[in-house]
Order: structure tokens, then sequence, then C-alpha cells
């Protein structure tokens, strides 16, 4: 089935959603944008479901003060979801010093949508 606008326009706000809650350190708030057994993949390891999602949400500011901005966004119908891969920069903030690029990589997401909601069902951070 093709992505409506409407669909184009909600994953968008998924992905800012998303950013907006893991620069913000709201682990549960971040865990939401993923499906209750969502997976979510990168260099720090690989975290599976609500709960590790929220807490590895948490967990990253108080590690690192960061903000992802992302860009190229991607999005294309896969059956009843979505597949849609994106460029990620990584900027780390630093007191009295200009933000500088921590990591960039490619987000290569599933999406599926349940009770009128795009969620993902898993993300991979493909570094470089």
């Amino acid at each position: 089935m093709p992505l409506t606008t409407e669909d184009r326009l909600a994953i968008e706000q998924l992905y800012a959603r998303y950013n907006h809650a893991i620069d913000s350190g709201k682990g549960p708030e971040w865990a939401a944008c993923f499906t209750p057994d969502g997976v979510f993949t990168s260099p720090n390891g690989t975290f599976t479901g609500t709960e590790q999602l929220a807490g590895f949400g948490s967990s990253l500011t108080q590690r690192l003060k960061v903000r992802h901005w992302i860009n190229n966004l991607v999005l294309d119908a896969d059956g009843d979801g979505a597949k849609g891969t994106c460029y990620l920069v990584l900027w780390q903030l630093k007191e009295g010093a200009p933000a500088a690029p921590l990591i960039t990589a490619i987000y290569v997401d599933t999406l599926s949508k349940a009770g009128g909601d795009w969620r993902f069902s898993s993300r991979t951070v493909n570094g470089d």
C-alpha cells in the first residue's frame, strides 16, 4: 500500500519526537517511539523492548550532551509498514565551546503503524 501524505507527515514527526526525546534524556518518551518489541542497534549495543529502550534513552545524556541532526529522509512503503533511511550527524555539546560533530551515520529503519500511530519496529545505526 502506498504511503499517504498524512503517513509521511506522521513519520516525519516520529523522527523529530525521537530526536527531541533522546537529546533531552527522556527515555520513556524515546522508547514510546518504538513498538513494544522494538529493536535499536547501534555501536552502543542492541536494546530490545520498552524497558531496555527506556533505560538506554535515559542514560545517553548522562554520559554525553548531544544533539541528533537528521537529513535526507527517504521513505518507502513496505507492505502494511514502511522502510526509512536518513543521514545522522551527532553533535557533541561542550560548555564554552562550539558544537562539534561526534559521528556521522545512516539510520536504517523499519516502521509499522498500529492504532493509527507510526512507530519504529527496528532502527539500526550504520556508522562510517
